[in-house]
């Protein structure tokens, strides 16, 4: 009997989707998809993707109908707390955070407003696509604003007199300054996230999420790890381990025809810098090999 098929839902255009497609094929998962497809079958594992709008994902997770989904931690927020709001239990939770989708949801106010801080806005109205957010975080400082949904051109709202300010997406900062917005208060540092539906899997679907989700952590590690390998006098083998970061116990490594000379193998979690080198050379440490990490289990 062939295995149940899990859905994973992705952004269908924007942002996000290349990065999650290409983070499932670093995970080994190979699928079939045409450029106008909303589908991607699976061909080696039982997973297939569909490309949806992002504010859809939560949804789709949280009705079940997909198992899984990668969306921004501000989509997945928003509904949450909108679930909260509406005393509803949320069906889904945050599996893994991810190193792509980085942005900052903030406030920002009109250049010439005199406004610089949401304290300022009591009594006003700010204007955001995240209102469930927003109004958390408002109602956390016990503040009296008003609060206006635009579903998009959230930056418009002061030049239409919808609003006195917003609270929108910021990525580079270029979209305010376009608009002779500053940029205030961050309330949000958001990312891309893998989030999974509380509804009970079958053992063997199970165990094909268990073993994605410890995939993704696997390629999310390589990319921040090098393997280094040197030759090292054996009584500096502490000193290179406080000055590799992130260092577990490195492999000592004996030589042939010398006992004071060992071989040092070992990953490293963070990024490697020249002066880094430098200092290893400096307490004796000799053909020092830096490479890239193809794939890791932790």
């Amino acid at each position: 009997m062939s295995d149940k098929r899990i859905k994973i839902a992705i952004q269908k255009s924007g942002r996000l989707t290349e990065h999650s497609t290409s983070l499932l094929q670093k995970c080994g998962l190979i699928f079939s998809h045409a450029k106008d497809q909303l589908i991607g079958y699976g061909e080696n594992m039982p997973f297939d993707l569909m490309f949806v709008r992002d504010d859809d994902i939560p949804d789709l997770v949280q009705d079940n109908l997909c198992q899984m989904g990668i969306v921004g931690l501000n989509v997945a927020m928003e509904k949450q707390i909108g679930m909260e709001d509406a005393k509803k239990a949320c069906a889904y939770s945050i599996e893994q955070t991810l190193d792509f989708g980085q942005c900052l949801l903030a406030f920002a106010y009109p250049e010439d407003s005199g406004y610089s801080s949401i304290e300022q806005l009591d009594g006003k109205t700010i204007a955001t696509s995240y209102p469930f957010i927003v109004s958390k975080y408002i109602n956390d400082k016990k503040l009296n604003i008003k609060i206006t949904e635009f579903s998009g051109a959230v930056e418009l709202a002061p030049s239409l007199g919808k609003a006195e300010a917003i609270c929108d997406l910021v990525s580079s900062g270029a979209t305010l300054k376009a608009h002779n917005l500053t940029q205030g208060e961050t309330i949000l540092d958001s990312t891309a996230v893998v989030i999974q539906s509380n509804n009970s899997l079958g053992n063997k679907e199970q165990l094909w999420v268990s073993k994605l989700l410890e995939r993704i952590n696997g390629v999310l590690q390589v990319r921040e790890s090098k393997y280094i390998m040197m030759h090292a006098p054996k009584d500096s083998i502490h000193t290179i381990t406080e000055l590799l970061p992130g260092t577990e116990s490195p492999t000592i490594i004996p030589l042939e025809g010398t006992s004071e000379i060992v071989a040092v193998h070992v990953v490293c979690k963070e990024t490697i810098f020249w002066e880094t080198l430098e200092d290893l050379k400096s307490i004796g440490a000799s053909s020092i090999l830096v490479v890239p990490v193809e794939k890791m289990l932790m």
